[in-house]
């Protein structure tokens, strides 16, 4: 089952038939202790409504925080070595990388999150910036994954490489984060040959492309939301972004009007557009 939230309220699909749900609320849909046994009684009972309208589609978040994990693949932890090098960073990333502890960090909150089809941002005091598909967890007040959605980590890694310090500059600023375009209703983890794949588009021509399987993360998600857990409350739940293992090349920078279209087999695809 995959959750979608609308201009026009919550709707749950299912074998390609679509519910609309009664609790208007994201916030209090993710805190029920029931609520993969209640959206399928909703599908099972209810009566199947028009598909949805995509340009009516919102980000999948209600008033719940978003952080992110990183250096959880081994291209994150290059890359990351080689953007920081002349600032000093040579083994810093590769410490993270081998550490019990992740690297976790705040990315956004709701009103800074971007949708699907709805513009993403890069810093105008950036030189480098680029995109980062990261398969995102769907967290419930009590710490327990309920869902997957697909989530791009926009990040300037100029900023960012300068100075490990820069990082939330590098990393949090309005529309640097968008989520969608729905969430999967899941409890069991993904398999492992889940395919996460990124496209960009400039002028109607392919500028990049890449995918990866989750079978390269080093990281267990569970562990990534019990150190989020750790000593936080989260009262209406949280979204984890889990870093990324598709990373463009170096002489690449995104530029406004370029189409981001990262896909997430059995969640779908989510389209921005860089303002």
């Amino acid at each position: 089952m995959i959750l979608y939230r609308t201009q026009s309220g919550l709707i749950v699909e299912k074998d390609n038939q679509f519910y609309r749900i009664g609790e208007h609320s994201l916030n209090a849909l993710l805190a029920r202790q029931d609520l993969e046994g209640y959206l399928a009684s909703i599908t099972s009972i209810g009566t199947p409504q028009e598909p949805i309208d995509s340009s009516l589609l919102e980000a999948p978040i209600e008033h719940q925080e978003v952080w992110a994990s990183g250096v959880t693949y081994y291209r994150s932890r290059s890359a990351r070595i080689e953007e920081s090098k002349d600032a000093g960073g040579g083994d810093f990333y590769d410490r993270v990388y081998s550490a019990e502890r992740p690297e976790l960090f705040f990315k956004a909150v709701a009103h800074k999150v971007a949708g699907p089809d709805s513009e993403v941002r890069i810093r105008s005091d950036a030189k480098w910036s680029v995109p980062e598909p990261e398969l995102t967890l769907v967290i419930n007040p009590r710490g327990q994954i309920v869902g997957y959605t697909i989530g791009n980590d926009m990040s300037s890694r100029d900023i960012e490489g300068a100075n490990p310090l820069y990082l939330p500059q590098a990393k949090v600023y309005d529309r640097s984060c968008a989520l969608g375009p729905g969430i999967l209703i899941r409890k069991e983890p993904m398999p492992p040959s889940t395919e996460i794949a990124m496209e960009i588009i400039r002028s109607g021509a392919q500028q990049f492309s890449a995918a990866i399987s989750l079978s390269e993360m080093k990281r267990d998600p569970q562990t990534l939301v019990d150190y989020l857990y750790r000593d936080q409350s989260f009262p209406l739940g949280c979204f984890l972004l889990t870093g990324t293992g598709i990373i463009p090349p170096d002489s690449f920078t995104l530029q406004s009007g370029d189409e981001i279209r990262i896909s997430i087999t059995g969640i779908g695809t989510l389209v921005n557009h860089v303002e």
